[in-house]
């Protein structure tokens, strides 16, 4: 299976994917760290996919999304954004928003602490 058919293969068999540097559990950049407890944090069921583990994985999906920075977030197989997109989603409730359009589950007690706590 080429990069490029993982990426759609992993995009479409998950509803939420986080393509990042390191894992959920154990980021490795401050960006993926920010836009991985976010989501831990609002309690999103996601499928990590760690670039660093695949040199073909970390150039396919910026060439997948035309994108050029990694975390890349998808929902329902759509790009969504990545760290700056995602955290101004966040704080504006656009994500929850997303989230409950598409049947994502989240915590929305969660979600508000955040814009709280940044508000």
């Amino acid at each position: 299976m080429t990069a490029e058919q993982t990426i759609e293969t992993t995009i479409k068999s998950n509803d939420v994917v986080l393509f990042m540097k390191g894992t959920k559990s154990m980021p490795q950049c401050g960006f993926s760290s920010r836009v991985a407890g976010v989501l831990n944090y609002m309690g999103v069921e996601f499928e990590d996919v760690n670039v660093l583990a695949d040199d073909g994985i970390r150039q396919g999906i910026k060439d997948f999304s035309d994108w050029p920075t990694i975390p890349q977030l998808y929902v329902k197989g759509e790009f969504v954004g990545g760290c700056d997109i995602i955290t101004d989603m966040t704080l504006s409730g656009e994500l929850d928003t997303l989230f409950s359009e598409n049947g994502v589950g989240f915590d929305k007690d969660a979600a508000d602490k955040i814009r709280e706590a940044n508000g």
